[in-house]
């Protein structure tokens, strides 16, 4: 099986490729990135636009490059206080080569006030890099890593938030509009 995830983020594809063969074997992602149309630190309708947009965007590149795929990929991560209080959390879309499009979401974390507008102005990555000293830490684990003491990893806010994607073309018609 070939899937297609807008992006190169090393933690987001092996997210994207934990999620998907807990369902499928042999599974292979190539990431392409794509623009997400969105602010670099989305704000929350952002969020599900800028995963959908990627989607898009990767179709539209395949299409022009003759790139196959079973399934079109996108996740977006941003700021939202649509809970009531700031958090961060993940948006997954996925549209199989019939156009059917499913969504997802991982589990969302707390933003203290104090970096929310910080984050809104520049990024979550960048305020993490100078919160804890260190340098790219929106690659590879992420900023949740230092957060949680290595208990959750950037792949698994991924790797979440595409199982919760997959639910409906994993249980077709009884689980799909």
């Amino acid at each position: 099986m070939k899937v297609l995830i807008g992006t190169n983020n090393p933690g987001k594809v092996k997210g994207a490729k934990q999620a998907f063969e807990c369902f499928y074997k042999d599974v292979e992602i190539f990431g392409v990135s794509v623009n997400s149309n969105v602010s670099d630190e989305p704000v929350n309708d952002e969020i599900y636009a800028g995963a959908r947009n990627r989607v898009n965007n990767l179709i539209k590149y395949a299409k022009e490059n003759n790139v196959d795929s079973d399934f079109f990929i996108g996740v977006e991560s941003g700021i939202t206080n649509k809970f009531g209080k700031w958090c961060i959390i993940q948006i997954a879309v996925i549209k199989d080569k019939s156009g059917y499009e499913s969504f997802g979401a991982g589990p969302a974390f707390p933003v203290p006030d104090k970096y929310v507008e910080e984050i809104i102005s520049t990024d979550l990555g960048k305020v993490m890099d100078k919160i804890f000293c260190k340098d790219a830490l929106k690659n590879g684990k992420g900023g949740i890593a230092f957060l949680t003491r290595d208990v959750v990893t950037r792949y698994d806010l991924t790797r979440e938030a595409f199982i919760m994607a997959l639910t409906e073309f994993v249980n077709g018609d009884i689980w799909r509009d």
